[in-house]
């Protein structure tokens, strides 16, 4: 037994005899909720009045008012399947759920170990389930819990009803924000999505009146969210004052109930006061004098001993207990001290999945079926052809249905997968075939479709993601960009494999919505894998791969290639796997390196048979990573190179090849690195624009002639 739960029973024992008939609601461990209010308090405390003071700690995220409610809630989080997606102010909850105060004081001073060893803010926190609720990685931007969060929800009720696992029943997830996050896209597109869906999860509102110095009022109309949402189909809503214990513990109670019961979501929003700022150099010097006084009139702690003082407590156990609290509090941060500093050698690593000294994989704690055991089959890097010729678009749907067919954890989604088939028919038939649980259309939010993906894959699973075309991407940047950085930003502990196909590019047609390539978005953005095939045998290839990865990958369809007769290949086989980084030699020339990747391999191509030119084509095929080793080698043996794509020239991923080829192949080097590409404009309508515009085939032969001629 823990040494806290030695004393907590003692005291338990020693103060029995004076509860009452008005002893406290026994579903709670009153003692356990004192002493974890304490220690929040106790360590936001010496934070801000030592810590912060000394720059020991350089971030500080208060939790002084919000301490109750949390502790309440996570005493209620006794399923090892639930999830919990928080954010930054939720160190009580934490702490509930197991989270030491040695490791928390060690994540704010940035110290080897804890959440992230040193690599994120001490309160953006993440928690594997160990015998317990799992707390999903979170992240600093606000609202982007959500979407996860119900994502999670999503994989619980798949892997109950479709998996047929009965570990899941009667899990739950929880999404736990500030009023100020109920603006935000993910708080309404991960609405949608449990409210539509009917998931089993908790929307819990923490509302202390200012999102910042903003006040309620202009976050939601009113001021009062569960006003507006009464109405919300297939959403029950609960209101009531976080600060008071009796009434916090009453309704987080229903709340949890109601959802584990199956009757869908509850959204519940508690009030309590904000009694710091909103961080620690936040003076608050925008709020009334009046309206800090009646904040401090309502702080829990007062409230909390009132209410457990004397019924369950003596007023000398009550002082006790605050004197223990600080003795420990003490020591942890005396052990945290004591911790050493993350090694800095190490800070690039974990960006990707690493291999360990034997050859094996070093996994991730949760996230993704690798740490579950999940053995997939073997594949082969030699296709064996299947005549005959099929275009890509097919390519891609055969693969994806063996893959659902091999792995009952794949879920496949979007904007019209379904019925439809995509609306470039790469889904076509897999619902009928494979089921609405695994394949399956999504609202028209792009937001929650990735921010969806991402908690499923944290839940075991395996989804595949489609958004229609490259630029409707945009609006969830945010939840690509936090994907990709999770496996860094908690040192190794989550990963959240997802894949995410993306047409784009020319096609019959151009225009600046449909039409966008600007791939190297997304090689920029840490942590993803990116595939760009040009043909429909490496897209079998690197699909699977990709669907089969530790980590997440950004799969580039390019549309003018769907159904285009250069890009057709006979099908390789259901176990042709081809591994990242890795280019193809398309053509072995002497006298001129191309380097080129989608829809450009065929113009480069077709434009060397015009010229008659001696020139080897590599066809680069992934670009994170890219395989350097096979463009340096052919830029050594034919000294010139031109880089081909249909990205924009500023800051394309050409420039990262010529820089790369200006520094390792210098000294091979007889003409400068010549780059074609798009302008820095959006892709036009009209047809004679969008010819000026692209690379074609007479513009990359001129340019091959320049080289070959300097």
């Amino acid at each position: 037994m823990r040494e806290e739960e030695k004393r907590t029973t003692t005291r338990r024992r020693k103060t029995r005899r004076k509860a009452s008939a008005s002893t406290p609601d026994t579903a709670f461990d009153w003692l356990r909720v004192a002493r974890l209010v304490l220690t929040s308090r106790y360590l936001d405390d010496l934070e801000e009045t030592r810590l912060l003071p000394e720059r020991r700690v350089r971030y500080q995220f208060s939790a002084k008012g919000h301490e109750l409610a949390q502790v309440l809630l996570g005493q209620l989080l006794t399923h090892p399947k639930d999830g919990v997606s928080t954010y930054y102010r939720s160190r009580p909850l934490m702490l509930t759920l197991g989270v030491s105060p040695e490791e928390a004081l060690a994540a704010s001073l940035g110290k080897a170990g804890a959440y992230s060893d040193g690599r994120d803010v001490g309160v953006v926190c993440n928690l594997p389930g160990r015998n317990g609720p799992t707390v999903l990685p979170m992240a600093g931007d606000v609202g982007s819990q959500y979407t996860p969060g119900v994502g999670w929800a999503q994989a619980i009720c798949y892997r109950r009803d479709v998996l047929q696992e009965d570990a899941y029943r009667g899990a739950l997830a929880v999404v736990h924000g500030g009023e100020g996050s109920v603006a935000t896209n993910g708080f309404w597109a991960a609405l949608n999505i449990a409210t539509t869906l009917r998931l089993p999860v908790l929307f819990y509102i923490e509302d202390n009146g200012y999102a910042i110095s903003v006040p309620r009022e202009l976050q939601t109309p009113g001021g009062n969210i569960v006003k507006n949402l009464a109405s919300f189909q297939n959403l029950q809503v609960l209101d009531g004052d976080g600060a008071r214990p009796e009434e916090a513990a009453r309704l987080l109670h229903d709340a949890v109930q109601r959802v584990r019961s199956g009757e869908g979501p509850v959204l519940l929003r508690l009030t309590m006061p904000r009694l710091s700022g909103h961080s620690g150099h936040d003076n608050q010097a925008y709020k009334p004098p009046e309206v800090l006084e009646a904040e401090r009139a309502r702080d829990p702690l007062p409230a909390l001993r009132a209410f457990l003082v004397p019924s369950l407590l003596s007023p000398e156990a009550w002082a006790e207990l605050e004197a223990e609290v600080a003795r420990e509090v003490e020591a942890a941060l005396e052990a945290a001290l004591a911790r050493p500093d993350p090694d800095p050698s190490r800070v690039t690593r974990y960006v990707f999945a690493e291999m360990g000294p034997d050859g094996t994989p070093e996994l991730q704690q949760a996230g993704g079926m690798a740490p579950e055991g999940v053995v997939l089959p073997q594949g082969t890097d030699r296709p064996r052809p299947e005549p005959p010729r099929i275009n890509m678009v097919e390519a891609i749907r055969r693969t994806l249905a063996h893959e659902l067919r091999t792995n009952p954890r794949v879920v496949v989604f979007g904007e019209d997968v379904g019925k439809k088939g995509g609306v470039h028919t790469a889904t076509l038939g897999l619902q009928e075939e494979f089921g609405e649980a695994r394949v399956f259309d999504t609202s028209l939010s792009e937001e929650g479709i990735v921010g969806r993906a991402v908690g499923m894959a944290l839940a075991g699973l395996m989804p595949v993601a489609e958004i229609q075309f490259r630029k409707y991407a945009d609006p969830a940047t945010e939840q690509l960009n936090n994907c990709g950085t999770i496996r860094w930003r908690t040192a190794n502990r989550f990963a959240a494999p997802i894949v995410v196909r993306m047409p784009g590019g020319l096609a019959r047609v151009g225009d600046p919505w449909h039409s966008v390539s600007d791939e190297v978005r997304w090689v920029h953005a840490i942590g993803w894998q990116v595939a760009y095939p040009s043909n429909a045998e490496d897209a079998v290839g690197l699909l699977r791969a990709a669907m089969r990865a530790l980590d997440p990958t950004i799969f580039f369809e390019h549309r003018l290639l769907l159904d285009h007769p250069a890009a057709r290949r006979p099908y390789p086989g259901d176990d042709f796997v081809l591994p990242f980084g890795r280019a193809r030699i398309v053509r072995s020339g002497e006298a001129l390196t191309v380097v080129t990747w989608g829809a450009m391999v065929h113009r480069c191509e077709e434009a060397a048979r015009e010229t008659g030119i001696d020139a080897e084509i590599i066809d680069l095929r992934t670009l994170r990573p890219w395989d350097r080793a096979a463009v340096l080698h052919s830029v050594q043996k034919t000294n010139r190179c031109l880089i081909v794509h249909e990205d924009t020239l500023t800051a394309g991923f050409g420039a990262e090849i010529a820089a790369v080829l200006a520094r390792d192949a210098f000294t091979y080097l007889d003409a400068p690195v010549e780059r074609l590409a798009v302008p820095d404009i959006p892709i036009p309508y009209n047809p004679q624009l969008l010819d000026a515009t692209v690379p074609g085939v007479s513009q990359i032969a001129e340019a091959m002639q320049a080289l070959v001629t300097f």
